[in-house]
Parts: structure tokens; C-alpha cells; sequence
């Protein structure tokens, strides 16, 4: 049985020192870290690293639960990957140690799961209340338009007059593409002819 350090940090700025320091002061042989954001994919590869490396009996050692990753989903996620590799995950700070068997620890685990989901849950309905929200206000859902509508709209007069579709992308910086679809679109703004 070996124990494996793991730290992380969320920015560049920030000091892995602490952690470090906490995770050789437990004993731990070998220690993953890296300085980088929870969602790319340099912690990926160090947490990939972390799980082919760990075998059968080890403990995986983090600060916080929130050092093994950034959301829920990411931490159970890497949970169930330490145990497939028949190893555990322990907390410095005493939240969890999934070496402990008792009711109450799995019950831990089951909870975390529970929260998880629930977390997943009420993100996907306080976004689509916004999305409804935000629609029914009569706002713009998605990236916005490349080109306004009034130069959509001089678009269309100088294609009705001469200009060809490459001038007119040159012009605003867009595709061909956006300008044929301009020019095929039916526009019911009213156009007076002012520049």
C-alpha cells in the first residue's frame, strides 16, 4: 500500500506550496499536481497520470475534495476511478475517506452522489427559466448577429444596384455565405434609402 498525493490549483497564480507541504507531511511516496484550471485538459492528463499509475491497496490523498475536481460529477467520477483501480481516496480534512467501510461512510459517498445530481438538476432548470425568461422579454437567444440590421438592410440595396456578393464580404469582414444568405432572406424591415 502506497500513498499518492494529489494537488491541484485552479490558476496560474495560485501556490501549490500548502498542499504539497500537507501531502509530503502524511507520508505520501509519489505526488500529482499541476497548476492549471479544473476544466482543462492538463488536469485531465494529470489525473489520467494519477490513475494509471495508483494500484491495487493505495490511497489517494487530496487537501480538499474539491483538489480531485472542480465539480461534483468530476469528483464522483474520479471516486469510481480510484476504485476501479481497487484503491481509495482519503481527505485530509476528515470529509472523506472511502477506505472506511462503516454504514455511515457509504452513506457519505451515497449523499455526495445524491448532491450531484441535484446540483445537475437545478442548473438545467435555472437555465432553461432564463432561457424562457429571457425569450419571453423579447431578447436574443445565442451568439450574436454578425451584421447588424441596418447594414443588413444596406447590404441588400447594393446587391439590388451592381455590387457583387465578394465585394460586399470583403466589405463587412464576413463570408460569402452570410452575404448570399442576406441577399436571399426576406427582410421586412422598411427601408427608406438613407445612408
Amino acid at each position: 500500500m502506497a500513498l499518492i498525493g494529489f494537488a491541484r490549483v485552479s490558476t496560474i497564480e495560485q501556490d501549490l506550496t500548502l498542499q504539497l507541504s500537507a501531502l509530503k507531511a502524511v507520508g505520501c511516496e509519489d505526488i500529482f499536481h499541476g497548476k492549471q484550471s479544473g476544466v482543462s485538459s492538463e488536469n485531465e492528463t494529470k489525473l489520467l497520470e494519477l490513475f494509471r499509475y495508483i494500484r491495487k491497496g493505495d490511497v489517494v490523498i487530496v487537501t480538499k475534495l474539491d483538489r480531485i475536481g472542480r465539480s461534483l460529477k468530476s469528483i464522483l467520477a474520479a471516486i469510481d476511478e480510484i476504485h476501479t483501480k481497487k484503491a481509495t481516496l482519503r481527505t485530509l480534512d476528515g470529509v472523506i475517506d472511502t477506505s472506511n467501510t462503516s454504514p455511515f461512510a457509504k452513506a457519505t459517498v451515497a449523499l455526495i452522489s445524491v448532491f450531484a445530481q441535484l446540483d445537475r438538476d437545478l442548473i438545467i432548470a435555472r437555465t432553461s427559466e432564463g432561457r424562457a425568461a429571457a425569450q419571453a422579454a423579447g431578447k436574443h437567444m445565442g451568439r450574436p448577429p454578425k451584421i447588424s440590421d441596418e447594414d443588413r438592410l444596406k447590404i441588400k440595396k447594393a446587391l439590388k444596384k451592381s455590387s457583387n456578393v465578394s465585394a460586399q464580404a470583403r466589405k463587412y469582414g464576413v463570408s460569402r455565405t452570410t452575404i448570399r444568405r442576406i441577399k436571399n432572406e426576406d427582410y421586412s424591415l422598411d427601408y427608406k434609402g438613407n445612408e
